[in-house]
């Protein structure tokens, strides 16, 4: 799977999120934090961080706002020419600070956003895929509107017509998909498209109907995740034949700590990651992220399975003590970072 001739293409809604403290002292001191980011672009900053040429594709409102958030990406090596300007907002999203985003304490404002509301059948896509070589999109794209979903559905045939690697993380956000449409009846449709397909067993139940077996909280062993994990890997392989290889992680909260671990799935070879452990985490937000950037990075250089899944999870780990959505671990740090089973 090495595609290192041509950019990376992430395709996704840009947002900022405002992070209140959980208690509320923010509203006397007229200061709430916040951040650029977003899950596809949390991923185009890792790769460029990282020397990847990386393309951005979003929609934003043409204002003098959406004119300083490309300055800003313009500065962290992004190549910013796919971003469109159309009608709407820019979106937002409310997450306490050290929350999950799983949590409750996310609060959505999305509605009427400029990517939410982009029409399919306008943008050319001879001129966003030029020079592209893989083209990376979330879950959280279809979730956001009837309109965001069939675009979509236009880009990935736009990218596979002309051959290019499809990835896609299986983002399952509970309080999207509000549109009226069910998450499994949209996104197998995409899914047939993917080369690569990265999220969790659950994301896999929910978005793509590929059942979880049993109780598998149950026990809380690694071996049985693992062993889940690679029965839902080569489902979805058997269910998407154009899937070259599926990525799984697993993440779980122990008091204020976090034990986390990883697996990947390809060319009938399993392959799991070394557990990582820690007390105290700074911001939970762009790990996953992170870790689909530390897969692009390490199949674009054709690194070896392994090393591509012991790069990509240190990279997603060493995100949990950086505060904000994009990382800013280098290479050279995250290579350091990488432990190994003992």
């Amino acid at each position: 799977m090495a595609i290192n001739t041509g950019k990376v293409l992430t395709f996704g809604e840009l947002l900022l999120r405002f992070c209140p403290d959980a208690g509320g002292t923010w509203l006397g001191r007229n200061v709430m934090p916040f951040h650029v980011g977003g899950a596809e672009l949390n991923v185009a900053t890792a790769l460029a961080l990282w020397g990847i040429p990386t393309k951005y594709f979003t929609a934003l409102p043409d204002n003098g706002i959406s004119e300083q958030i490309i300055a800003y990406l313009d500065k962290r090596n992004l190549d910013t020419s796919a971003i469109v300007k159309s009608d709407g907002r820019l979106g937002t999203f409310y997450l306490t600070k050290g929350r999950d985003m799983k949590h409750d304490a996310v609060i959505y404002d999305r509605a009427g956003s400029a990517f939410a509301q982009l029409k399919f059948g306008i943008v050319d896509w001879d001129s966003v895929l030029h020079n592209v070589s893989w083209f990376h999109f979330s879950a959280i794209c279809p979730a956001l509107s009837n309109e965001a979903a069939g675009l979509c559905e236009e880009a990935l045939k736009a990218a596979s017509e002309r051959g290019i690697f499809i990835s896609v993380d299986l983002n399952y956000r509970a309080k999207l998909w509000q549109y009226g449409k069910e998450p499994k009846q949209i996104m197998p449709g995409l899914a047939q498209y993917c080369d690569l397909i990265m999220g969790n067993v659950w994301a896999a139940e929910k978005l793509l109907d590929i059942p979880v077996l049993g109780d598998i909280h149950e026990s809380g062993q690694k071996s049985i995740y693992l062993k889940e994990a690679l029965r839902s890997s080569e489902e979805i392989l058997k269910k998407f034949p154009k899937c070259k290889a599926v990525a799984n992680t697993f993440r779980f909260d122990e008091d204020e700590g976090i034990k986390y671990y990883t697996s990947i799935f390809t060319d009938d070879q399993f392959h799991s990651s070394a557990e990582y452990r820690a007390d105290h985490v700074i911001d939970k937000v762009g790990s996953g992220d992170c870790f689909m950037g530390g897969l692009i990075y390490g199949f674009y250089h054709q690194l070896s399975v392994t090393e591509t899944l012991d790069f990509a999870t240190a990279a997603a780990f060493e995100k949990l003590f950086i505060e904000g959505d994009a990382t800013k671990s280098t290479v050279d740090d995250i290579l350091n970072a990488i432990r190994y089973e003992n």
